[in-house]
């Protein structure tokens, strides 16, 4: 399918005037965010494409590595509400999802909803499995309702809504593990790596001084949603999508096309809902490259960040210290 092809819903002029107005407000806000995150570049454009694509992230590094900054600089340049909530044993959905409290007016004692920190734009949940099963549940079953139900009353998130979670993945005392149900919930799993002599360097020099960086607004909701819309009008072929789901089936070691690094060290492969993942960053990356269409090198490079955390080592792959992203690097190359 040849890059001019517009979808049919727009004439070819006018959706190479969205698209690039895509790619121009995409570009405006990763110079933003990079005038205070140091490196980390492939890290900011995922989180930005799972936040136009209405997806959450899960991020797992060491303290220290500028993850709270990186969001917050994020809504900064987006002009989005923020806010964090560090998990602990002690948290309770309620402090999350918001509760009912009795009030006084007018002589008449009533119940009055006060919202919780999820009614944001952007929410940082700092060390998620530190906090119990049913904390996380509560959180988990917001992110994909984009809804909180209290006392039989539904209350709708305000648009767009975005969940960065983050794991240590070092200090495991004291943590209750995300369920695979759970972690499939999430758009992307990415790894925050620890920067480089020169990046170390750098983050001195913008931290450690007098001048801190402004970062200025240079989109809103509107902007992120109206992206939203746009990148479903991205074309696949069939044949690509075929390819698609032949290196999601791939995953699973019952299938016939799965290479030998599957079947040795899966027990199980990912979801449906990797798939759709995949399609949806895909489509991004598309028009982020001036396509009008999804190519197959989109889906090699989502692949990873949209699988990693869907498919489930077997007691073998553990014991040799495999690693999904390993396995899946496989995958495609077996597949392709």
């Amino acid at each position: 399918m040849p890059a001019t092809e517009a979808p049919a819903s727009a004439t070819p002029a006018e959706f190479k005037e969205r698209a690039e107005a895509f790619r121009e407000t995409f570009e405006k806000v990763r110079g933003e965010i990079a005038k205070f995150i140091v490196g980390q570049e492939k890290i900011v454009e995922d989180v930005l494409i799972a936040i136009i694509c209405g997806g959450h992230v899960l991020l797992e590094g060491v303290p220290g590595l500028g993850k709270t900054a990186l969001v917050n600089t994020i809504s900064r340049a987006l002009h989005l509400h923020f806010r964090r909530v560090q998990f602990t044993p002690d948290l309770l959905p309620a402090d999350i999802t918001g509760t009912q409290i009795l009030l006084e007016r007018d002589g008449k004692k009533v119940f009055d909803f006060q919202q919780g920190p999820v009614f944001t734009n952007i929410l940082l949940a700092d060390e998620i499995n530190r906090a119990t099963p049913k904390t996380q549940s509560a959180l988990l079953e917001t992110m994909q309702e984009k809804c909180v139900t209290v006392a039989g009353q539904t209350h709708s998130l305000e648009l767009p809504f975005f969940v960065l979670a983050t794991q240590n993945p070092i200090e495991q005392d004291g943590t209750y593990p995300l369920p695979e149900a759970q972690l499939d919930r999430f758009f992307f799993k990415l790894f925050v790596e620890v920067p480089t002599h020169d990046e170390f360097a750098e983050i001195l020099n913008r931290t450690g001084g007098s001048h801190v960086p402004e970062i200025a607004a240079v989109a809103g909701a509107d902007d992120i949603l109206s992206m939203g819309e746009l990148r479903k009008e991205v074309l696949i072929d069939d044949e690509v999508q075929q390819y698609l789901v032949r290196v999601v089936l791939a995953t699973h070691p019952e299938n016939e096309h799965a290479p030998d690094a599957v079947k040795k060290y899966v027990r199980h492969g990912s979801s449906p809902r990797g798939a759709q993942a995949i399609l949806a960053a895909s489509r991004v990356c598309a028009l982020l490259d001036g396509r009008f269409h999804v190519a197959r090198e989109d889906i090699d490079r989502m692949a990873v960040p949209a699988l990693r955390h869907r498919i489930i080592l077997s007691f073998e792959g553990e014991a040799e210290g495999k690693r999904p992203d390993e396995v899946l690097r496989e995958v495609v190359a077996a597949v392709r």
